[in-house]
């Protein structure tokens, strides 16, 4: 079996007719329909892989938005202690093992960024969101 790495970030839905692949694409500029001659098999593949990865992701974190200078919004998981920044250059970051008070000081602090320097950054385990981030209903990467 040769193995080949893939992007699939792209692919926003997928359908089987009459031996096509249907794949509905985010080209970014516009949304795309390419069909691709393929058993029914192929169509059933992309959808385990699609539940496997599902599975797999982080628990989505309701983000609330927020006027700062460093972050445009954040959420908490409060069953997994997750502390969830997603900053104005769009990158979201998870922080493990923070504990409610720390949220809802951060939350409620005065100056986001002076509290997550202070007591966020460095202190906590953090990890890059590969996932998507949803405050008030939109979607983003």
């Amino acid at each position: 079996m040769k193995l080949s790495k893939v992007d699939l970030s792209s692919v926003l839905a997928i359908a089987h007719s009459n031996g096509q692949l249907g794949l509905l694409l985010d080209r970014g500029f516009e949304i795309e329909l390419i069909e691709i001659a393929a058993p029914v098999q192929a169509y059933e593949g992309l959808e385990q892989l699609s539940n496997i990865i599902a599975d797999l992701e982080s628990p989505e974190i309701p983000m609330l938005p927020v006027s700062s200078s460093c972050a445009a919004a954040v959420g908490y998981d409060s069953n997994e202690q997750i502390l969830q920044i997603e900053f104005h250059n769009g990158a979201v970051y998870q922080y493990s093992g923070v504990d409610e008070d720390t949220w809802e000081d951060f939350y409620l602090s005065d100056n986001l960024g002076e509290f997550y320097n202070d007591e966020i950054k460095g202190q906590y385990e953090c990890d890059l969101f590969t996932g998507k981030a949803y405050t008030l209903g939109k979607s983003t990467e």
